[in-house]
């Protein structure tokens, strides 16, 4: 989380601060992603991230209940229904059991998968703009600019937490879509292929994407364009896989 000085030839003003690069993400993210050029300190963002995340999971766990999670998960795979019905009981309740216990570590540990996610795709970003478009960036700088990217995703966790604690429907809470930013959530009774395409239809997600393609552009120091052709060109990749893993495991 050390800052790591990129000397720039307009360094002869100030830098921004950790909360006003936050700020700016939201209202003028060009500038945040400009700092990074002069500085790559990304530890405002993770904190954030880590906070709500956390804050998130205790809420679930205390609300709904992971045993609940996990039924709701199962109910909405129908394969993974038909498995757990063809159980005897004592193993179904083992095997419920187990998820639930995975389910509620995993959960407590997303800060490590952000972690983990943040450097996969910062190291894609980073190879497919220097050895695919010649660019000069660092993984430092690609590394901050995804963590400053994905801060509108706070807002998904903000908006979880209000629905859990003041709305929510224990009996119909969905994990893996909990809040009604994309089709998919008004559609439960779709197919799963159906449902993860409509997921990728995201506004947070959306946003998320374009700050990415922002970002990338200024610290690669290559046009919008070109950098949405990497950026958006990765998503239709994961879109086109994710679809296809869901229809042939439905």
């Amino acid at each position: 989380m050390s800052d790591v000085v990129a000397v720039d030839a307009q360094s002869g003003q100030p830098g921004l601060s950790q909360v006003e690069r936050v700020v700016d993400t939201f209202i003028a993210p060009s500038k945040t992603f400009t700092d990074i050029l002069r500085s790559t300190s990304w530890w405002l963002p993770f904190l954030l991230a880590v906070i709500v995340s956390i804050g998130v999971t205790f809420t679930i766990d205390r609300q709904v209940g992971f045993g609940r999670v996990v039924e709701n998960v199962i109910l909405d795979s129908p394969k993974q229904e038909e498995q757990m019905q063809s159980l005897p009981p004592d193993q179904r309740a083992a095997r419920m059991k187990g998820m639930s216990a995975g389910y509620k570590y995993v959960s407590y540990a997303t800060p490590v998968i952000i972690l983990l996610i943040s450097t996969i795709g910062a190291l894609v970003n980073w190879a497919s703009f220097n050895f695919g478009l010649g660019a000069k960036t660092t993984f430092a700088q690609m590394f901050c600019v995804w963590m400053y990217a994905s801060l509108p995703r706070l807002l998904s966790g903000l908006l979880t937490l209000v629905t859990v604690m003041f709305g929510g429907n224990a009996e119909s809470f969905n994990l893996k879509n909990p809040v009604g930013t994309n089709p998919a959530y008004f559609m439960p009774d779709a197919t799963p292929w159906l449902k993860t395409a409509l997921s990728f239809f995201d506004v947070i997600g959306i946003w998320n994407l374009i700050l990415l393609v922002i970002g990338t552009s200024i610290v690669a120091k290559v046009s919008r364009g070109k950098a949405a052709a990497v950026v958006v060109g990765w998503w239709v990749l994961i879109f086109i896989l994710s679809v296809a893993s869901a229809a042939m495991t439905s």
